[in-house]
């Protein structure tokens, strides 16, 4: 199984570290792709209009800035990078080894900086969102798609993917396998499903969670369903996109992170 999960747009960073070493990330094919973008997030990062190019605000400045150094920052493991909803639901620490190692094998982070990248790759914090545009490469999740969906249909396989990633996120690769199964979050408002996006986040990575503590993971979307209809109100459902697991959630449902 793979899950595939977007980053989160905040950052932990860290003050002491070695650097990352671009040889030494996961999926190594993409090194060269990662050096475009690096320079080019550089270049932009270090413009005037730098802000507007990467649509942050000016809160953010700090962040940008550090983009133009992201070779010398201190890194970590990606698990330690990122952070936000759905990294804090998941919340990796409190995992047990088994369950850590099974997320090391399983979980792939589609990034805009990276491509992909694995749980245990040391990367530095970064601001980039797959939405930009960075000359001369243009749109990212275009870009990044004709070089991302070879090296990620090889990694796949045939293996079950449980595709966690936001919209903008899932822009960037569409698995070609067919054992593959979007993970999608309603809220029951005033006797209606409605689509929650702050806390779809946090309900994915409590997905993510609880698929990594099974011994055993689901090997096809009916065995995906029937161990998530164990914790939630869960249906499979095919549209235009491929199949999709919903998940329903009740009028007062209560977000708590795992501890």
């Amino acid at each position: 199984m793979l899950i595939l999960l977007p980053p989160s747009e905040g950052k932990t960073s860290h003050a002491e570290g070695a650097a990352f070493d671009i040889n030494g990330l996961s999926f190594p094919e993409l090194v060269t792709e990662r050096s475009l973008v690096l320079a080019a997030l550089a270049e932009v990062s270090a413009r005037e209009d730098a802000m507007e190019v990467l649509g942050v605000g000016a809160s953010l400045a700090k962040e940008v800035a550090r983009n133009i150094t992201l070779h010398t920052e201190p890194a970590a493991q990606a698990h330690d990078i990122y952070s936000g909803v759905l990294f804090e639901a998941l919340n990796y620490a409190s995992l047990d080894t088994a369950a850590q190692q099974r997320a090391d094998d399983s979980i792939i982070v589609v990034s805009a900086l990276w491509g992909a990248v694995r749980f245990g790759d040391r990367i530095p914090p970064y601001r980039l969102s797959m939405s930009a545009k960075l000359e001369p490469l243009g749109k990212l999740a275009s870009w990044w798609k004709k070089r991302l969906t070879p090296v990620l249909d090889e990694v796949a396989g045939n293996q079950l993917i449980v595709d966690a990633r936001s919209s903008t996120y899932a822009a960037a690769y569409k698995p070609s396998n067919v054992n593959s199964v979007a993970v999608n979050v309603f809220q029951m408002r005033n006797g209606t499903p409605k689509v929650v996006s702050h806390f779809a986040k946090h309900t994915r990575g409590e997905v993510a969670r609880f698929l990594i503590q099974q011994q055993a993971a689901p090997q096809n979307p009916e065995q995906l369903l029937a161990l998530a209809q164990t914790k939630w109100d869960a249906q499979l459902v095919e549209d235009k996109k491929g199949l999709a697991l919903n998940i329903l959630l009740a009028e007062d449902h209560q977000f708590t992170t795992a501890k």
